[in-house]
C-alpha cells in the first residue's frame, strides 16, 4: 500500500495492538496472527504489533495496515520501544507499514538523542511512515518538527513526568488533536467504547485499544478484582 493509502485506511477506526510478551500466556506468532485475524473480522481498521516474527505472520493472517514495533531492553535506557538502529532494520524486513518507536525526550542505548537517532533513520528509510509514541505534548511537538508522520499518546503515563497521570488521557487527546498538523493516534488506558467514543470526540485520527481486546489474563484479573471488591 501506498502511504496515503494506510493512512486512509486507519482514518476513524480502531487499530487493535496484538501483543504478547516472553513471559505471557499467549506467547507465540502464530497466536498473534489468530487474534490479528479475529480482530479483522470484527472490524478493525489496523493492527499493531510487536516483533519482527509477529509481523510476518500476522500479515500472513490480515489485509489490514500494521503498526510495527520492537520492544527490547537495554540496562543503559529506559527506551524499550524500537530503541536501536538494529531494531528499525529488523523491522523493515518484516515490512510493516508504519515503525512506531519511542519519540520521549530520553536518551537512547549508548547514549543517543532522540533527534541524532531519528534523523538517521529518516534519511536512511525516507519513504517510511514513522509513528512517535510520546508521553507528553511537548514530546508530541518535537516529534512532529522532527518529522514523524503521526505521533501517539501511548507513553503518557509510564514516563516519570507523566507517572501517575489519569488514563486515558482525554485532556492530552484534545489538546495534540487540535495544535498538530499531522494524525494523532490515542492509545493508552481504553477499556471500553465509551472511552473510545470519547477520545474521537477529542477529535484523533485513529485509536489503538490493546489490553481490553486481546490479553484475557489482563482481562480476566479485572473482573475478578471486581468479585474481591464486592467481598
Amino acid at each position: 500500500m501506498k502511504n496515503s493509502e494506510v493512512l486512509n485506511k486507519i482514518k476513524g477506526g480502531l487499530i487493535v495492538s496484538c501483543q504478547a510478551l516472553s513471559n505471557e500466556p499467549l506467547y507465540s506468532s502464530y497466536i498473534m496472527s489468530r487474534m490479528a485475524y479475529a480482530a479483522e473480522l470484527g472490524g478493525a481498521s489496523g493492527i499493531r504489533a510487536n516483533t519482527p516474527e509477529d509481523i510476518v505472520e500476522i500479515k500472513k493472517s490480515v489485509k489490514l495496515p500494521v503498526i510495527g514495533l520492537y520492544k527490547q531492553i537495554f540496562p543503559d535506557s529506559e527506551v524499550y520501544i524500537t530503541p536501536t538502529e538494529d531494531a528499525v532494520d529488523a523491522l523493515m524486513e518484516s515490512r510493516p507499514d508504519i515503525i512506531a518507536m519511542d519519540a520521549t525526550n530520553r536518551l537512547r542505548p549508548y547514549g543517543i538523542s532522540l533527534d541524532d537517532f531519528f534523523l538517521k533513520l529518516r534519511k536512511k528509510y525516507p519513504n517510511m511512515l514513522f509513528m512517535g509514541d510520546c508521553s507528553t505534548y511537548e514530546d508530541a511537538l518535537h516529534a512532529k518538527l522532527l518529522g514523524f508522520d503521526l505521533v501517539g499518546t501511548t507513553l503518557c503515563g509510564y514516563t516519570k513526568e507523566t507517572k501517575g497521570s489519569r488514563l486515558p488521557n482525554f485532556d492530552l487527546m484534545k489538546e495534540l488533536s487540535v495544535n498538530l498538523s499531522i494524525p494523532v493516534i490515542a492509545e493508552g488506558g481504553i477499556w471500553t467504547p465509551e472511552q473510545l467514543k470519547e477520545a474521537f470526540s477529542c477529535g484523533v485520527y485513529a485509536a489503538v485499544v490493546g489490553t481490553a481486546i486481546t490479553r484475557p489474563m489482563d482481562i480476566t484479573r479485572r473482573f475478578v478484582d471486581m468479585i474481591n471488591c464486592v467481598e
